[in-house]
């Protein structure tokens, strides 16, 4: 049986697809020969699209401890690493995939002139009588 977090019922092929993609490290054509399926392995990712999201979203999140040690790593080393600026990146990117990146932040800041106008209030107006309001006369 599969660890994998499933929210729908798969058959044990699709559930062996899934387990072989993480075998395979991400080899689909493979992961699907493996699994028992033979020929175009298309119409298998289309069926597990969102499985294998989820996948790769939990293989980033595994991935994010190291990468945020790979950071510190790089900051703090005092030996010539090589390839620090794409060890860099590639943990950043990780870290911004599983959400731990830069946070942008909107200031919404509004400066308003000229306070609040105030009406008066309204008075009601009588409009039964259509001869004195069209004449201009008021009732006493």
């Amino acid at each position: 049986m599969s660890n994998l977090p499933v929210k729908r019922k798969l058959t044990e092929k699709q559930e062996n697809f899934l387990e072989n993609v993480i075998e395979t490290k991400g080899n689909l054509k493979l992961s699907a020969e493996l699994a028992g399926y033979k020929g175009n392995h298309y119409q298998v990712i289309q069926s597990l699209k969102q499985e294998l999201v989820d996948l790769a979203s939990d293989v980033l999140a595994k991935e994010a401890p190291t990468a945020a040690f790979k950071l510190v790593d790089v900051l703090t080393t005092d030996k010539p690493m090589p390839q620090a600026n794409v060890k860099v990146q590639a943990a950043q990117t990780i870290l911004d995939r599983v959400g731990l990146g830069k946070k942008e932040r909107l200031d919404v800041n509004h400066n308003v002139q000229g306070g609040i106008f105030i009406l008066p209030e309204k008075e009601t107006i009588d409009i039964t009588d259509y001869s004195t309001v069209s004449t201009g006369e008021q009732n006493g």
